[in-house]
């Protein structure tokens, strides 16, 4: 990671591992054992870290750190709808898929989001199965739990609801 720093952040969603370019965050992943911080002071970081801890303790419902994200065009445009999604609020695939201007292309949005560099801030974990299942995420199920049960939804039998 050549010119990039990283921090651990504990959440209660679980352990985060940020990473940032210094001009903007590009990684926002849940922690593996063999993560390290790296790097000196950033500010990126910093800025990241304090909104996620506002967000978790219920004080900022969207995210303005910077962000630097890498993906094909239909990725990052699956990355914005995501952005546009308000705190508390789901969608399904199909959805966002309309939202983009390609309303068949809902299993392709389903691989954007398995995808998405920056867990939370891009919040993925609001995209659910037109029925309301929850399907699957990258930092795992129980963490997609935690971060829907914190914007106020119940999950029952791996469905959600208000």
């Amino acid at each position: 990671m050549n010119g990039m720093n990283s921090r651990l952040l504990d959440t209660p969603a679980g352990r985060l591992y940020l990473v940032s370019d210094g001009v903007g965050l590009c990684d926002a992943r849940a922690a593996r054992a063999d993560d390290r911080e790296t790097g000196a002071a950033d500010a990126v970081l910093d800025w990241a870290a304090e909104e996620l801890s506002a967000y978790f303790a219920g004080q900022l419902r969207q995210f303005s750190v910077p962000l630097s994200l890498r993906g094909t065009d239909f990725e990052r445009s699956v990355w914005e709808a995501l952005r546009q999604i308000p705190f508390g609020e789901i969608r399904s695939y199909g959805q966002i898929a309309e939202r983009i201007g390609n309303e068949k292309a809902s299993r392709a949005v389903g691989g954007a989001c398995s995808r998405n560099p920056v867990l939370i801030i891009v919040p993925c974990h609001r995209v659910v199965a037109a029925s309301g299942a929850l399907t699957g995420f990258a930092a795992g199920m129980e963490m997609k739990r935690r971060l829907l049960l914190h914007e106020g939804w119940t999950v029952c039998r791996d469905r959600i609801r208000k």
